[in-house]
């Protein structure tokens, strides 16, 4: 078996640099990968709030929703951001308009 040779004091730092290079660039791309990670979540919850947002414009069940969860809001600072808004709510369909007694009938006008 061949003995061999010590490894030089420059040749220990040069790895000791390498290495430290190495954890740097690791360090970097893991904070890449968690900052991606959180924009994306980001988007998502911009997203499916905007679809609540929207549904409860249009369906009562939604809005009954978006109320109850802004109940739940616990931080102060959350709660801030809302305040003056009012959750969605869908619009009051028209009452049909009364026909007057002197209008002739649909049947009427077709018959002709």
């Amino acid at each position: 078996m061949q003995n061999m040779p010590l490894p030089t004091s420059d040749q220990v730092e040069k790895a000791r640099l390498k290495a430290s290079q190495a954890r740097a660039r690791l360090q970097a791309l893991e904070a890449r990968l968690n900052e991606a990670s959180r924009k994306l979540d980001t988007r998502r919850k911009i997203i499916l709030g905007g679809l609540l947002i929207d549904a409860a414009s249009k369906d009562e069940r939604y809005a009954k929703v978006v109320t109850a969860l802004m109940g739940r809001i616990d931080r102060d600072q959350d709660r801030i951001a809302f305040e003056g808004w009012t959750p969605p709510a869908p619009a009051a369909s028209p009452a049909p308009s009364p026909v007057p007694a002197d209008a002739p009938s649909p049947a009427a006008s077709t018959a002709a």
